[in-house]
């Protein structure tokens, strides 16, 4: 497919050799538990796509990013879950970066390391349980000499076992004693961080989707990003930007499964003309919609506005995809289904998108009482 040619000459100009090297090694193996496909990703300068080349990286846009995150999805979904998680991560860090006094020398310290020491973020910010409130911090902070004692679970925690660096929100006392947002950088090699086993099932189980526990986690108060007097809304609009370009870059990700599938059907010819057009359209049309919406945040849509555009750009790709895949594993047909079982696995690892935060259940009230004037608050 041209527009998935396309989402791979941009991935080799950011990251090159990464997808022949993903290539090099079987589809069951790559997508497995133990899979090298995070360290691959390390080793190709997965860590910097988005980190600003004043700090080392590459700078490329949401487009860009949205651009990688398809051919990424198009070989290895988990990978392009796993990477979602880093990237987006990344992006809400450098935009808090992005204003004067907002970090101290030793938050700044660690972000100018990302690209240079090819570091890898993960998130210990919403689980996956579709009816929580995304926004509730989960791990818990206590006030300690010097810093806070973290305690918590984070389940499932993508990149656990490659992670460098741990994001969690926590709730800490404000000045006038009501809890307030902040943001912990953790070292992944800190005392009382520890991972176990979670991911049970055989798809997306590449993406080190597992258990990290936090038991008395002692983070210093200088790794601790808190609410500015100046800007008392910088939390809550940091987790805006943050939510944002994690539902674009997700979504990009299944978007890629789907649309390898796709090519697949093109390439073999499979079903007939109208049939191949009808799916083809499908998955462009999705991914156009995911496009869309990046480009207006781009552009400077902001806030309610882009939480809204993005969610429904998520959810229309979500059910679009998901029916191409279900429409490209027919088309293939019996004996394609019979001789293996990497196009299925590729198929089942389109549905994962329903079950990240938020659940279009609990979304869609929300939206509409937005779309009817008032506010947009989603739990």
């Amino acid at each position: 497919m041209r527009s998935l040619t396309f989402a791979r000459e941009v991935c080799e100009r950011h990251h090159p050799g990464l997808l022949a090297a993903l290539e090099a090694i079987p589809f069951a193996e790559r997508e497995a538990s133990g899979s090298p496909v995070t360290a691959l990703l390390r080793d190709h300068n997965g860590a910097g796509l988005l980190v600003p080349e004043e700090y080392g990286g590459n700078g490329a846009d949401i487009l860009d990013a949205l651009r990688v995150q398809r051919a990424v999805g198009s070989v290895s979904p988990s990978l392009a879950a796993a990477a979602a998680m880093h990237h987006f991560t990344v992006a809400m860090l450098f935009e808090l970066a992005a204003g004067a006094g907002r970090l101290t020398p030793a938050q700044t310290k660690l972000l100018h390391g990302i690209a240079p020491e090819r570091l890898l973020l993960a998130s210990g910010w919403a689980e996956g349980r579709t009816q929580q409130n995304i926004l509730i911090p989960s791990v818990t902070a206590t006030r300690t000499e010097g810093g806070f004692l973290l305690n918590g679970v984070k389940k499932p925690c993508s990149l656990a076992r490659s992670m460098d660096l741990l994001t969690a929100s926590i709730a800490v006392s404000g000045a006038d004693g009501t809890p307030e947002l902040a943001l912990a950088l953790l070292p992944a090699d800190s005392p009382g961080i520890s991972v176990h086993p979670f991911w049970g099932n055989e798809v997306l189980a590449g993406s080190q989707s597992d258990e990290v526990r936090l038991a008395d986690v002692f983070v210093p108060e200088e790794l601790v990003v808190r609410t500015l007097p100046e800007a008392p809304r910088l939390l809550d609009d940091l987790q805006t930007t943050g939510f944002i370009w994690f539902e674009l870059l997700i979504s990009a990700g299944y978007a890629g499964a789907a649309t390898a599938l796709a090519a697949t059907v093109l390439e073999r010819e499979r079903g007939s003309v109208g049939e191949r057009a009808a799916l083809a359209t499908g998955v462009q049309s999705a991914f156009a919609l995911l496009e869309g919406a990046a480009r207006a945040v781009r552009d400077g849509l902001a806030g309610e506005a882009a939480v809204a555009e993005v969610l429904v750009a998520r959810y229309a790709a979500q059910q679009t995809l998901v029916q191409a895949a279900d429409q490209a594993l027919e088309l293939l047909g019996g004996i394609d289904f019979i001789r293996g079982g990497d196009h299925t696995r590729l198929a089942d690892s389109v549905r994962p998108l329903a079950f990240h935060p938020p659940g279009r259940a609990s979304a869609a009230e929300p939206l509409l009482q937005w779309y009817a004037g008032g506010a947009l608050e989603l739990s």
